[in-house]
């Protein structure tokens, strides 16, 4: 076999290699990116507010909002940096009440869902970001509508998981009969006791779990207990229970204009999946996903439903 090459096939060879060497420092430095984490307290509206954020900061940002009672650790880290890893800027964060954030009295909230989406402007003020991809859950997402409905600069994309609509007079139906049921049993629980209270938790967490997959209620349990401890409890945390707010932003859903993605599971005990379905039906153009047998969770099985939905959207614009 002959040895012989010529210039033009070694030229080649070599551009080749050069751009195997360029792809694959381009794929280390995402994983590098994706890696990097930075905190932060963002003191504003009277309030402290515990965040984190992953990646790349010139990244496209992605505000990640959590729902009632949960810190930004519901929001699981390698969630966040698989997103990070696909070329965005994660920041995620604690609301009021919970985590390391501000914490007032249990019993009446001296805030609203309008003050906590000032909180989420806030954030995104003390990162100098001017606009981000907004993904709210749950709560959250009643937080993702207001904010993007009343600050529409601030919004470049929003996705909601597991929600229900802002502002639109409409007849829903209620949590399952096996939720309320459990629900109800909150009313017995003595927050200021820990095992009381992560007991709770864990059976809420159980309560509203997917349907196709299995629930590891050893592991929950742990997770929630690391949460509580963080935390410093979850009395403070009960305020999300009294929550009221929106008004400012009735009737406005329809008009919407940022890319708008719905992910709902069709499992879902406290939002039944129609609830989804109303926002996709009131927002023209907008995208549907529904994750079968999914509850009120960010399963680790979903994600690979969840987070390319998420990156997608954040690609609108």
């Amino acid at each position: 076999m002959s040895n012989h090459t010529t210039p033009t096939s070694r030229r080649r060879f070599l551009l080749s290699a050069a751009a195997i060497a360029v792809v694959g420092a381009t794929l280390r430095s995402k994983a590098m990116a994706s890696e990097t984490t930075t905190t932060k307290t963002v003191r504003a509206n009277g309030v402290e507010i515990a965040t984190e954020a992953f990646g790349d900061p010139s990244a496209p940002p992605v505000l990640l909002i959590m729902g009632a009672m949960a810190s930004m650790l519901w929001w699981p880290e390698d969630f966040c940096r698989r997103i990070a890893a696909s070329g965005r800027y994660v920041i995620r964060y604690d609301n009021r009440d919970t985590g390391l954030s501000t914490k007032f009295a249990p019993g009446k909230p001296p805030y609203s869902m309008d003050e906590m989406a000032q909180d989420a402007i806030a954030v995104l003020d003390a990162y100098g970001i001017d606009k981000a991809h907004v993904v709210g859950m749950s709560l959250g997402g009643m937080i993702a509508q207001i904010l993007a409905l009343s600050a529409p600069g601030r919004v470049a994309s929003l996705t909601l998981v597991s929600t229900t609509p802002i502002g639109l007079d409409l007849d829903l139906p209620p949590p399952s009969p096996a939720y309320m049921e459990h629900a109800a049993t909150g009313e017995s629980v003595d927050w200021s006791d820990r095992a009381q209270a992560t007991g709770f938790i864990a059976g809420e967490a159980r309560v509203i779990a997917s349907t196709a997959h299995s629930h590891d209620a050893a592991k929950t349990l742990a997770f929630i207990e690391r949460d509580h401890d963080r935390s410093g409890g979850y009395l403070s945390a009960t305020n999300h229970f009294m929550l009221t707010g929106g008004e400012g932003v009735k009737g406005k859903l329809p008009g919407l204009n940022v890319p708008l993605t719905v992910i709902h599971g069709s499992a879902d005990p406290i939002f039944q999946i129609v609830h989804g379905k109303a926002i996709t039906d009131a927002v023209n153009g907008s995208t549907y996903l529904v994750i079968d047998g999914g509850g009120h969770e960010l399963h680790e099985d979903d994600w690979g439903i969840v987070i390319p939905a998420i990156v997608k959207n954040s690609a609108a614009r």
